[in-house]
């Protein structure tokens, strides 16, 4: 294994962009069985995207109710940076780890270091396959990419060239819209996929690659970015392109996600829960620290947004759920 993935114990606080919700201990369940007070360490892939942002603020604030501490490491998109935040995290001794893997690479490495430690992981929106977390808490996206895609089809009439502008390949959220899509779209053969490929997530490498596509291929009509970052890139490619309508969608239902379907600048989003999500990934730590059985996967339904629909935009604008 490469160095940069060894553990370093040294030095790593100052490195971390760490920050910590510091609590009263009046509630119920602020101590471990062995009166240490419960500490939970928060590893969150990237604070730069929306998505992440929501899922950290629900966890401070539920934690805050608890009356129990949280801290907080960025790993901003890099896993060997998160490998020795999580490697610091377990040096410190907290009780347990919500972890949001931030990518596919390495991924089970920080839950095997904390199993060793006796520190359970509750893993968010991504669970390495080679070593889960005690449980995970996700969007159903299977189901969820699966109601996108059928909403595409009935817009299109079952025809139409469908360009994807996938997310970091090989992560659960990737494969699993992926995955759901492609069952809405094996029942509408007029749909082709004529070009796929990755943006990482990311609007900047979504703008590149979709002007790529539609220079390749102007007759596309469809664009779906995985997330609604890379769709909004798409809509960037499209204005500056040709300007010819084209069905674009996205999925997450961020900030930036609801407000450019409102506008219309999208034409729909699958709304997650990140709100309930961080609320969910407290409670179920806690659960695990009290000895409870937890589920080991708990998957929550995401909401079909459309530009129709500007109420509920609204709506999850001011109270995300």
């Amino acid at each position: 294994m490469k160095s940069h993935y060894r553990w370093i114990a040294t030095g790593i606080v100052a490195a971390l962009a760490v920050s910590v919700t510091a609590c009263n201990r009046e509630s119920a369940g602020t101590a471990t069985a062995d009166g240490k007070p419960v500490t939970i360490g928060l590893a969150v892939a990237n604070l730069q995207a929306d998505f992440f942002n929501q899922i950290k603020q629900s966890v401070e604030a539920e934690a805050k109710k608890k009356g129990i501490k949280v801290v907080v490491a960025d790993a901003r998109g890099d896993a060997a940076t998160q490998v020795n935040q999580i490697q610091d995290f377990i040096s410190r001794q907290v009780s347990a780890i919500i972890y949001i893997p931030a990518g596919a690479t390495a991924a089970g490495v920080p839950v095997k270091a904390a199993e060793r430690a006796k520190i359970p992981v509750i893993t968010v929106d991504r669970n390495p396959g080679d070593a889960p977390g005690k449980s995970f808490i996700a969007t159903d996206s299977v189901a969820a990419a699966k109601t996108l895609g059928e909403w595409v089809i009935k817009q299109k009439g079952g025809k139409g060239q469908l360009a994807i502008l996938q997310g970091q390949i090989g992560t659960t959220p990737q494969v699993d819209r992926q995955k759901g899509f492609g069952q809405a779209l094996a029942e509408a053969p007029g749909i082709k996929v004529v070009s796929q490929q990755t943006a990482d997530w990311a609007q900047d490498k979504a703008y590149s690659v979709a002007q790529d596509m539609l220079q390749a291929r102007p007759s596309i009509d469809i664009m779906w970015g995985q997330a609604d970052a890379m769709a909004l890139g798409a809509a960037q490619a499209v204005k500056s392109a040709d300007g010819k309508k084209r069905l674009i969608v996205g999925f997450d239902g961020d900030v930036a996600g609801l407000k450019a379907v409102r506008n219309g600048t999208i034409d729909a989003t699958m709304v997650q829960q990140t709100q309930k999500m961080g609320r969910m990934s407290v409670s179920t730590a806690l659960d695990v620290l009290d000895g409870k059985n937890v589920p080991a996967t708990q998957l929550q339904p995401a909401f079909l947004l459309t530009k129709d629909d500007k109420a509920k935009a609204d709506e999850y604008i001011k109270t995300h759920p």
